[in-house]
């Protein structure tokens, strides 16, 4: 049995395109009142082919709602030192608002000093520690982690209640699952993570209102699994060896 098609889809792009035109009219109220446009900047190493359709789309996006927008391509053979002089520069330029590292980065980078690298105010994907910490302190970081923000924006779209109900999420990266849990506690969710280790997952899906999947594995959860009215986010994206993509949910 899988995910019904009946059931009512959570149009993202209906969504997203409501969230862009509010930008687009912001962006323009700032040009009007004469006050300075948003930048940002991506910076990316090395040229991925996935990578670079990421990052020509987010330029693409920014420009689209009025903001201006820059990508700085360096070799993939770049120098650690190099890098974080050009994030520092970054960092010192008032014009610039954000800034995006692009991941992953060449194996002979250190990532995690590559980001705490970037200063806190300009840390567009959230991913610096003192961002980090304030979300799980329950404080407003400068900028949240874009999916679970993304997600938390799709329930409040389609009026759906979180207060009360039991979440259960499906994966703990830092980029996904750890920070949709604390915005789903902040709204007074009571939330259970599992991952790829927990056992008898079947009796955590069949307690949630709301799950959030993005663990990796194609397909692999069935609406039998499931309570009936569950509101399901699936963020997995897995390729099949068809060159499919699909997510983790069977729908």
């Amino acid at each position: 049995m899988t995910l019904s098609s009946t059931a009512l889809r959570l149009d993202g792009k209906l969504c997203a395109d409501a969230l862009l035109e509010t930008l687009k009219t912001t962006v323009a109220d700032l040009a009007q009142n004469g006050k300075r446009i948003p930048q940002l900047v991506v910076i990316q190493v090395g040229a991925d082919p996935a990578s670079s359709v990421y990052v020509k789309k987010k330029k693409q996006t920014a420009e689209g709602i009025g903001m201006r927008s820059e990508i700085i391509s360096l070799a993939d053979d770049v120098a650690q030192s190099v890098l974080l002089d050009t994030i520092q520069r970054l960092n010192d330029d008032e014009a610039v608002d954000g800034i995006l590292v692009q991941l992953p980065l060449p194996k002979h980078l250190d990532e995690s000093a590559v980001l705490e690298s970037i200063s806190p105010t300009k840390d567009v994907d959230g991913f610096h520690p003192f961002n980090v910490g304030r979300l799980g302190a329950g404080l407003s970081p400068y900028a949240l982690p874009c999916t679970p923000a993304g997600m938390m924006n799709l329930l409040d779209f389609y009026k759906i209640e979180i207060a009360g109900k039991h979440a259960v999420i499906v994966g703990r990266s830092n980029i996904v699952g750890k920070p949709m849990a604390q915005l789903l506690l902040k709204a007074h969710a009571t939330v259970t993570i599992c991952h790829s280790r927990t056992k008898n997952i079947e009796d955590f899906l069949k307690q949630a209102d709301i799950l959030v999947l993005a663990v990796g594995m194609p397909q692999a959860f069935k609406g039998e699994q499931l309570k009936k009215g569950a509101v399901v986010l699936d963020v997995g994206i897995n390729r099949l060896p068809n060159g499919k993509l699909v997510g983790d949910a069977d729908y």
